[in-house]
């Protein structure tokens, strides 16, 4: 844990530095407007970041974060406003909320346990939402938010304005919030659960095939979103001392969440860097809003100039810059002393022997049990019957549409089968949640490789090293030691999209291999390739296969690398299993060869000519088997 603990640190105090800089800056040179401009980027900083720890780690846009700031408005307004102006401003209050004129620091912290016991409960159905779904329903949340505070006029005071709130708030208030809102949000991204956010963001399915439980980082992101979002509203509600239901509507959502997208949506640095560029936009069309004689030229009055603005600032970054002005990667991973100052704790990465020795044993056998899957009707694959043992290469070939990949989504679980079972040392996996098939012992690989590509490499493999409770051990440490065994470990701070596609595909099969399986499935692994990068691929399977005994379960249309490479063939065609057994009798059999080749040529000269054929080539040489 020494090389996160150490980054994290690091990431936090080069991302305060801004709100310092801009603290200092503001009290010893523009004292009164310019303090109380800084603390407003205070505070819209701990609300951007807040919605960040959810939509950039997730992926999906929030507009209900500002919602959970009005609450933690009204809630510590209410609790702290004065017992005099109450009587007056709100005289339908009920008793048990009349006259308590609490403190702001404790009126915040039951503002936000009331915020997060909403965005609990908000939280269970949105994080079963993805994408414009989510989006779409956080959005009705702060509809209904502004909606309910408006009706509540015994409470609210309704749409009028909502005052009498003491002004508790200045820089140096403010300040330790950000910067503590800035050492959550970035201990939250580094952190397990942070990375498997972030890995969903990047590929839903792929983070699922890796134990990744995606309803419950979400669940967890939105609500620690909200507590920080909270927070600013109450931080905002004791600035102004006076607010009404609009404040907290639209137009603050938009604002917050253009500084989100300019700086990078991904990133802390982002969000506090984005939210200093958007303001400085906002102060400088304010004034020119009103119109401005320049003596040579005058600009007339041009209403929502603020607002014009901050669009065309969106539309020139994403047009040169899609990731926003920060990118994808933290400020402070960019800098080359920092890298070679945390390359330091890399060192304490425990021996690849030490990793060897921890995988599994290599007993009990992966056995597909009358395996079928419909689809609205349309039998994709029936009565699929073979087993996968520890130490041996299974292959699954037969023609386009024979049903592999719907064989191999219903054994990893991504598509639940129909009929049968998938027993694993005899316990049936088929209906555990796909996050929980990886942890049971069965890894996999996808056809169309499925990586995490704005995660770096390390942090891939990282992800999968994370699912598996290894009592005490760093991820990050077996990470590295499995990226060295496929010959990654040098790119391990690069970014996964950034590697060639060969390099790509040791990397999936890396981050498979991560999760110690007993079991791993590679679904086309050569796909792609040329010759050379077939045959390293090759060396790299058969190596891990023999050191750390996995069963394979091999999906391929080149059936010259099957031929050599597999102990044991299955045979599907039109969703039917028609032939199981060695390379040399699948070769042989009449069914598999009319499955190939068709009905007209006759069994004897389909025999002659495939055994000549590129496709089942004879007497190629193979790899090294297990006794």
């Amino acid at each position: 844990m020494v090389r996160v603990r150490r980054e994290t640190v690091v990431g936090i105090l080069v991302t305060s530095l801004p709100l310092l800089a801009a603290a200092a800056v503001a009290s010893l040179f523009f004292p009164g407007s310019g303090e109380r401009l800084v603390t407003l980027y205070m505070i819209n900083v701990i609300a951007v970041l807040g919605i960040g720890i959810y939509a950039g780690n997730s992926g999906i846009v929030s507009f209900g974060h500002v919602g959970f700031m009005a609450i933690g408005a009204y809630a510590s307004g209410l609790l702290t406003l004065n017992p005099i102006i109450q009587k007056t401003a709100l005289p339908h209050l009920p008793e048990w909320l009349a006259g308590i004129g609490m403190p702001f620091l404790p009126a915040l912290a039951i503002a936000l346990v009331v915020v997060a016991l909403v965005a609990v409960v908000i939280g269970i159905p949105v994080a079963r939402l993805g994408g414009s779904s989510a989006s779409i329903a956080t959005l009705g949340f702060l509809v209904i938010v502004h909606v309910v505070l408006v009706a509540s006029t015994d409470f609210t005071r309704g749409s009028q304005t909502f005052f009498g709130i003491p002004r508790a708030v200045n820089l140096w208030v403010a300040l330790p919030f950000a910067i503590a809102a800035v050492a959550v949000a970035r201990l939250y991204r580094d952190s397990s659960a942070g990375l498997k956010l972030r890995a969903s963001r990047e590929d839903e399915i792929a983070s699922t095939a890796v134990g990744v439980n995606v309803r419950l980082h979400r669940f967890f992101g939105w609500v620690l979103g909200a507590v920080l979002a909270g927070a600013a509203g109450a931080l905002l509600a004791h600035f102004l001392g006076a607010f009404s239901p609009k404040d907290f509507y639209f137009n603050l959502t938009f604002m917050l969440l253009a500084m989100l997208i300019l700086g990078g949506i991904t990133t802390v640095s982002g969000a506090v860097g984005g939210a200093a560029v958007i303001m400085l936009i906002v102060e400088l069309l304010r004034k020119l809003e009103g119109g401005v004689d320049l003596g040579f030229l005058k600009l007339p009055t041009v209403f929502g100039l603020t607002d014009i603005g901050i669009g065309v600032a969106i539309l020139v970054v994403m047009y040169r810059l899609q990731d926003g002005l920060f990118g994808v990667r933290e400020l402070d991973e960019r800098f080359g002393w920092f890298k070679r100052f945390a390359s330091k704790s890399a060192s304490t990465s425990p021996a690849p022997a030490a990793i060897a020795a921890a995988s599994s044993s290599g007993q009990g056998t992966l056995r597909v049990e009358n395996l079928g899957k419909k689809f609205a009707g349309l039998v994709a694959l029936e009565n699929a019957n073979f087993e996968i043992k520890p130490g041996l290469v299974t292959g699954l070939i037969g023609p386009n549409g024979a049903g592999k990949s719907t064989l191999i989504n219903s054994v990893s679980g991504v598509v639940p089968p129909s009929t049968g079972r998938v027993l694993i040392d005899g316990q049936d996996v088929a209906d555990l949640p796909v996050y929980a098939v990886p942890v049971a012992g069965l890894a996999r690989t996808f056809q169309n490789i499925r990586l995490f590509k704005n995660l770096t490499v390390l942090e891939n493999v990282t992800v999968a090293a994370s699912a598996l409770k290894a009592g005490g051990e760093d991820p990050a440490a077996r990470a590295l030691t499995v990226l060295a065994e496929v010959g990654l470990a040098e790119f391990a701070d690069r970014l996964a999209g950034t590697l060639s596609y060969g390099a790509q595909r040791r990397l999936e099969i890396a981050r498979a291999l991560a999760l110690r399986p007993r079991y791993l499935l590679l679904d086309e692994p050569a796909a792609g390739m040329n010759p050379a990068e077939t045959e390293e691929l090759m060396r790299v399977l058969d190596r891990i296969r023999v050191k750390y005994r996995l069963g394979l379960l091999v999906v391929e249309h080149d059936l010259k690398l099957i031929m050599r490479l597999c102990d044991v063939v299955v045979v599907l065609n039109k969703g039917q299993q028609i032939a199981i057994g060695t390379p040399a009798e699948i070769q042989a059999n009449p069914d598999v060869i009319e499955a190939y080749i068709g009905r007209r040529r006759s069994t004897a000269q389909a025999r002659t000519e495939t055994a000549t054929s590129s496709d089942f080539p004879s007497g190629a040489p193979g790899l090294h088997k297990p006794a």
